[in-house]
């Protein structure tokens, strides 16, 4: 946080000069111009995923499958998620055989494919997170 004296704003302790402003304009010109950055599309499909999951699926699953599905799906960047089981657990307030239980469940109804089983000296767990369950 930076410090004022007499009202100025004054440079970070450490450092000798303030952190760069960045301009607002730029980026409302690239906007207006239809300038997309590949970060704008991974929102919008970030968006669409999660649209349809809370429209088509949420109401299907229990707290627990929910919170274990949105965690993941939270995790997830180049279309899978690396996360511990038992960092899920913790997030989610349950026990990691509920996880595990839960994972199952998740990929029986379409919601969840394990892409890497993981285990000792093979890393993590690599899950592919899908919005919509298959149907009945």
């Amino acid at each position: 946080m930076t410090e004022t004296v007499n009202g100025k704003p004054q440079t970070l302790r450490g450092c000798s000069v303030m952190p760069p402003m960045e301009s607002v304009e730029p980026r409302q010109a690239s906007m207006a111009k239809g300038n997309k950055n590949d970060k704008s599309n991974g929102t919008a499909d970030r968006f669409g995923t999660i649209n349809q999951f809370v429209d088509f699926t949420l109401g299907s699953l229990t707290r627990n499958e929910a919170a274990v599905w949105l965690i993941l799906w939270r995790d997830t960047k180049n279309g899978t998620a690396r996360t511990a089981q038992t960092d899920i657990a913790r997030r989610a307030n349950v026990a990691r055989r509920t996880v595990i239980r839960i994972i199952g469940t998740l990929e029986g109804k379409g919601l969840l494919q394990t892409v890497h089983q993981g285990g000792l000296n093979r890393g993590m767990n690599v899950y592919r997170v899908l919005p919509l369950a298959k149907p009945p």
